[in-house]
């Protein structure tokens, strides 16, 4: 089997990313009729990068970029038993490397930063209908918590 290494992302690996997060808007378009016509981004990669509150980290085989994921520092609710918490995001992994531990790695790092932050609540958010994301989420640890309704009113 094939090893691959978790790093944190620099500037360098923009191009990429910036790739992987159009891949990740074209996956979840049939989940969401809300999304606007293409172009759209969903992140700030760059000032993800860049920020403390931040870490994006990236799976590499071979010097090939195959996967991605973020942990951002938010504030809870102020009626929770937490102050803040770590929410992530920009989860990806390529078609070809999917199965074979890249997003449960890159996940593991996410919260061994996260703990290295003092945080210990880490959340993130997947569409109800997105069974595999769910299926691949729940393996490491993470369970349905609520459900956003919506509903459009004309």
């Amino acid at each position: 089997m094939q090893q691959f290494t978790v790093r944190t992302a620099t500037l360098a690996d923009l191009n990429i990313l910036l790739s992987f997060e159009q891949e990740i808007i074209r996956a979840e378009r049939p989940f969401d009729e809300t999304l606007d016509e293409d172009p759209i981004s969903y992140y700030d990669l760059r000032q993800l990068i860049l920020s403390d509150e931040a870490e994006v980290m990236v799976a590499e085989l071979h010097s090939r970029i195959i996967g991605s994921g973020y942990a951002l520092i938010r504030d809870a609710k102020p009626y929770l038993n937490h102050k803040k918490y770590s929410y992530l995001g920009f989860m990806y992994t390529e078609k070809d490397q999917r199965g074979k531990g890249v997003n449960k790695a890159i996940i593991n790092a996410l919260m061994q930063w996260s703990k290295s932050k003092g945080i210990q609540e880490v959340r993130l958010t997947v569409y109800n209908d997105n069974e595999p994301a769910i299926r691949a989420y729940g393996k490491v640890g993470f369970k349905k918590h609520l459900l956003e309704m919506r509903v459009h009113v004309d």
